[in-house]
């Protein structure tokens, strides 16, 4: 069990909320890194970048990771680990991909953690909702075509007897709609906003695990997206952009995907020369 650290004050007996970023390790915040070095045990989902999950001893993680329509560990059990863990005097990080309080169930977990008087802290990261855009030349924000960013989520809590999700109001909003894991709902949710009155034109990206090794990203309008992402083979995790700053990624693409050549190469000829 870990004592109070100078260094990195980790405590025995506190959970620590820890977001791990968009994927890319060096993205991590120092924080987390710290962290993640000097934890007893680590909780983490299936999103944080494999080579973060990897970097971990395998004695000091635990997969809690979940899956639509596959193996899942229920949250409550994720809730009730945490408390066990904490109480047997561990310090523990519960690990997720992006923020934990962006779509993370951070929230959650917080509340679970307080009503039993357990120790925690909130450890905030770069969030994939703007993250994932930003690496694949998106801008959420841009003086010429967008003011405004809605964050909404594609999949919602499936006991909801109705949507949470006003697609007309976000339709009339304007500015950049940003979806997290709305993959397999994109019919559903970009045919909500051509009825509410949206421009079948409207630029539509999707970018595919933002960051890490095996990025890619797919783009179209409003009434072609569903067609370019079964072209390319999209699937989760995935960030869907809506909006004209999506187009603005013509104007970037090819310098980006050049530089990400030349990254990949500097990093193998760093490999080479360390074995």
């Amino acid at each position: 069990m870990t004592a109070t650290d100078s260094t990195t004050d980790v405590e025995s007996g506190t959970v620590y909320l820890v977001g791990s970023g968009p994927g890319d390790p060096a993205l991590l915040t120092v924080r987390a890194k710290r962290l993640l070095e000097a934890a007893d045990v680590i909780l983490h989902d299936k999103l944080p970048g494999p080579e973060i999950i990897e970097a971990i001893p395998e004695d000091r993680r635990e997969d809690v990771g979940k899956r639509a329509g596959g193996e899942r560990t229920p949250q409550s059990e994720i809730n009730e680990r945490l408390v066990e863990l904490a109480r047997e005097g561990n310090a523990v990080v519960r690990l997720k991909g992006g923020d934990s309080f962006v779509f993370g169930r951070g929230g959650e977990e917080a509340e679970h953690l307080a009503a039993r008087e357990i120790p925690f802290e909130v450890v905030p990261a770069v969030t994939s909702a703007i993250a994932a855009p930003a690496v694949a030349g998106i801008p959420v924000t841009h003086r010429d075509h967008a003011s405004s960013v809605s964050f909404v989520t594609g999949h919602e809590d499936p006991t909801k007897a109705e949507s949470a999700v006003d697609w007309d109001a976000l339709a009339a909003t304007g500015g950049t709609i940003v979806v997290l894991m709305g993959v397999g709902r994109l019919p559903d949710y970009t045919t909500a906003l051509l009825e509410a009155g949206m421009a079948p034109e409207t630029p539509v990206a999707l970018i595919e695990r933002g960051t890490w090794p095996g990025q890619q990203v797919a783009t179209g309008t409003l009434e072609t997206i569903v067609d370019a992402r079964d072209e390319a083979g999209i699937s989760p995790p995935a960030v869907t952009v809506i909006g004209d700053v999506a187009g603005t990624r013509d104007s970037v693409v090819e310098f980006l995907e050049n530089e990400r050549s030349r990254s990949a190469n500097r990093t193998a000829d760093r490999g080479g020369e360390n074995r």
